[in-house]
């Protein structure tokens, strides 16, 4: 369903530096990161007191992981675990407050919320443009519900579409023959493999499972992705992809015009 649009004069205007709201001239427009926090705070409206959460990583879901602090600190949630999906959420979550375990503990969680690089009509996603997919997904496919939270430029007509990164977590031993095979399996789409490295020296990013990241860059449609999902996986030396495939139950998507609310 689509709701009213939104508009923040005055004190209701985000701000996203703070995670507070504070006081602004009126009007303004609303920036990436302000579409962002609505997103984020729509979907916590979905969580109730007594519920074990998966908690996403991410610029989106930090806004969703700082709201529940909030509430809890204010008493309108209560008796909230946590299920952090990356070392930075589960430290942002112990200085908001929020109590953790994990998934030996809770095998089932109520509830995750995420944002998402890449949502497609079917609500199949791209994740991971991070670095936290794999953690990502073994908690969100443990939830009876998976709320994902995005603005409206994460949008695409196919996975890829945008023409950013699909990651891949692959173990570091032998990574260009990993990455020249992934570039071979997706030749027809115009497939371009890379090391994802850190900017500042140039060294190879690891995520929080001591992994790589080769990421794929598509020119064209990859066709049916549950094939290219086997296909990937079926790879000695993958961990996993960044493909969501048939994961989120419900799609916030906040824009200049509102928020729109999508079940599927």
């Amino acid at each position: 369903m689509a709701l009213a649009p939104l508009q923040f004069i005055g004190s209701n205007k985000p701000n996203v530096d703070s995670c507070q709201m504070v006081s602004s001239p009126s009007p303004v427009i609303l920036t990436q990161d302000e579409l962002k926090k609505i997103a984020a705070y729509k979907a916590v409206e979905f969580v109730e007191s007594g519920m074990v959460l998966g908690l996403g990583t991410g610029s989106t879901a930090c806004h969703a992981v700082a709201r529940i602090g909030e509430l809890l600190q204010q008493g309108k949630l209560k008796n909230i675990v946590g299920v952090p999906t990356s070392k930075k959420t589960h430290e942002q979550a112990i200085s908001a407050g929020i109590p953790l375990s994990d998934l030996d503990t809770y095998p089932i969680l109520d509830l995750a919320i995420d944002g998402a690089d890449e949502v497609d009509p079917y609500l199949n996603l791209v994740k991971g443009r991070g670095g936290s997919l794999l953690r990502e997904k073994m908690v969100e496919s443990a939830c009876k519900k998976f709320v994902v939270i995005v603005d409206e430029t994460k949008l695409v007509k196919h996975l890829g579409g945008s023409g950013l990164a699909m990651p891949v977590e692959i173990v570091p031993f032998c990574w260009k023959f990993m990455a020249e095979r992934l570039r071979m399996m997706f030749m027809d789409a115009g497939c371009v493999a890379k090391l994802r490295r850190f900017s500042e020296n140039g060294e190879p990013f690891a995520t929080d499972n001591g992994n790589y990241i080769i990421d794929l860059y598509f020119e064209k449609d990859i066709g049916d992705l549950k094939v290219a999902s086997d296909e990937i996986l079926r790879l000695a030396g993958v961990v996993e992809h960044g493909m969501f495939l048939d994961m989120a139950t419900t799609l916030i998507v906040a824009g200049e015009l509102g928020v729109t609310v999508k079940n599927k």
